[in-house]
Formats: C-alpha cells, structure tokens, sequence
C-alpha cells in the first residue's frame, strides 16, 4: 500500500513542490490539452501565497521508488463566518493509475479531516475533458449541484463592428455613468466601495448548490489579491461608477499571466441590481476586450466560466462569439453519505 505524505501547501519544501508541479501539469495537460505547462515559480510562489484565511492540506501518494507523485488529495477549509458547514477538496490520480483504490481512500482521508473539522458537506467539480472524475463522484454517490461551461472567444473572430457598437453608448447613458479602470491592485482610498461592488458576487447562480453567500470584507480580497499577484497575474478592473452619487454599479475584471502570454482569463462580470436592464454588463465588456486588443496582441484567446442558468451573461456570450471549450459540473455529497 502507498504510504501517503501529508502536508499544509504553504509549507511545501523546494523538493516537493518540484514533483508536484510535474504531477500536476500532466493532470493538467489532460482537462487543458492544449495549454503549456505551468512553471515552478509560478506554483510555487501561489502555495507560497496561500490565503491567511484558508486551510489547504494534502495528502500525496507516491510510486514504490518515491520519485513521482501519482495522486493527490487536497481539502480547501475557509476560517471565516459563512459557510461552516463546508469544506471543498480536490482529488487527481495520475492517468496510468487510476482504478486501482488511489482515488478512494485519498476521499477517505479528507472525509476525515472534513468530519474533524465539523464540515457535513464535500464539494468539488469536475470537468467534460476528464470523464473519470464525474464517473468517480456518480459512484460514491455525489450530487450534481450546478451546470457549467467554460466559453472561449477566438479574438481572430470577434465582430469588431458589433464591439464598436457596444462601444457607442448612448449620450444618456455617459451623462449619468462613466468608466474606470483599477490597473493592477484596488486603490486603498476606495476599498469600502470595492467591498460594496464586490457582494455583486454573491448574485451567480448557484443552483442547487448548498452555498452561503460569501461575507466580502476587504481583508479577503487583499488576501486572494496578494495571492493572484504573487503567482505573476496581472488584473484589468473595469468599473462603471454612478456620476451623480459616485455609487459603484458594477465591474469585470481580467487576469493575464505572461507565461500562457496567448490565453487572457475573463473573471467575474456582474451589474448591481439596482442597475441592471441599461446594458452596462455589455459596455464593461466591450471596453475591457477593446483595452485587450489594443494592448494585449499577444492574446488569441479569452476563456470565461457561466453557468448554465446564467441566461443573462450566456446571451452577451454568445453575442460576442464565446463558443464552448469545455463543461463543469460541481457536486456535492454530505460527508456523513460517503460509502467508507
């Protein structure tokens, strides 16, 4: 039997990490085939950077020589006031062994750390590129609990009219809103109002999904800040401010990483409810995808995750020429209900 090492990643020695990183960009070449291997560095310095409020432990099973990691477990605990009842986790056994209980008892471990911890319910996801995962969750009896697509847009097919349109608001909508933009970290002075556009979040679908809504406090997002930047992301915030109240109405942001120079991430997009119907969500993304094209060349490609309820985002999506790359679906299974 594999012994299992265990490990808090902030903790993770040079020697280990350099396994990792080689174990994981083979799991990744499998779900992103064809995006390039993730340096060291860069994984490094994420672990490196973990949140102070996050709990992020592993389990690694290695082959009879120790040389090479062929699977891992990894159970993500949030120390702060929502959700208490959850705990999220990963699981990744290396193609070439997999059936063979790896999976299982990695599950075993973190179902008992989960239970320590007082966490009732396991949530993960999987994705279409890699059909063992969900085969895995459907046989311990998991959950489906959301839908979702990965989109891509192939900027070389974008319809720049149709984005020069977009482009082209109209003058009542300049005389009582106005663009900004946050060019890497949020400014100090205006975080109260960050935290505020930032609760925004809370309103994507969460479907069936057993999630609070997250309490955004400026702490938490210096921290997945710091933690982003650290791993070489450089972040476009465009905001839509309100001229006459200076009331921030919504927001996207970007996050581009020189070492996939080509892949541009597209993060969350979101409008306040109060605002919603005067087609800001399309004036904030035209404009951040006018800033990438004049300032980005080496972009090809922008990739966004929605869910499949998310008929708003989906129909600006579409619009602009987002096609599907691949699915996830998130499952959920109560602790207690895993088959040990």
């Amino acid at each position: 039997m594999h012994e299992l090492q265990t490990l808090t990643i902030q903790d993770i020695d040079d020697a280990t990490a350099a396994v990792l990183n080689r174990f994981l960009n083979v799991i990744r070449l499998e779900s992103d085939p064809d995006d390039p291997p993730r340096p060291l560095d860069e994984e490094l310095q994420g672990w490196r950077n973990i949140p102070d409020l996050l709990d992020a432990l592993v389990w690694l099973a290695r082959d009879p020589s120790g040389r090479d990691i062929i699977a891992m477990g990894e159970i993500e605990i949030w120390n702060t006031p929502d959700n208490p009842h959850l705990a999220e986790f990963e699981i990744e056994v290396h193609p070439e062994q997999r059936r063979q209980g790896l999976g299982s008892r990695l599950l075993r471990v973190l179902a008992d750390e989960a239970r320590r911890r007082n966490r009732r319910l396991l949530m993960t996801n999987t994705n279409s590129n890699v059909p063992a995962g969900a085969a895995f969750m459907q046989r311990l009896g998991a959950q489906p609990g959301l839908e979702a697509h990965t989109n891509q847009l192939r900027l070389a097919e974008l319809d720049r009219a149709l984005l020069q349109r977009w482009l082209d608001v109209p003058a009542e909508t300049t005389a009582r809103f106005s663009l900004g933009l946050w060019d890497g970290p949020y400014p100090e002075e205006q975080m109260p109002g960050v935290v505020e556009l930032f609760k925004i979040t809370n309103d994507a679908p969460r479907d069936r999904l057993e999630i609070e809504d997250r309490q955004i406090t400026a702490e938490l997002l210096r921290q997945f800040e710091q933690y982003q930047f650290a791993r070489g992301n450089q972040r476009w915030t465009y905001y839509v401010i309100e001229n006459a109240t200076g009331r921030f109405c919504g927001f996207t942001e970007t996050a581009w990483n020189p070492n996939r120079p080509t892949i541009l991430e597209q993060d969350f997009t979101g409008v306040h409810p109060d605002y919603r119907g005067l087609k800001l969500g399309r004036w904030l993304k035209a404009a951040m995808l006018d800033k990438v094209l004049k300032e980005r060349p080496q972009v090809t490609l922008v990739r966004t995750g929605n869910a499949n309820s998310n008929a708003p985002m989906l129909a600006i999506n579409n619009a602009l020429g987002f096609k599907l790359y691949k699915t996830t679906t998130f499952w959920q299974v109560e602790t207690d209900k895993i088959d040990l």
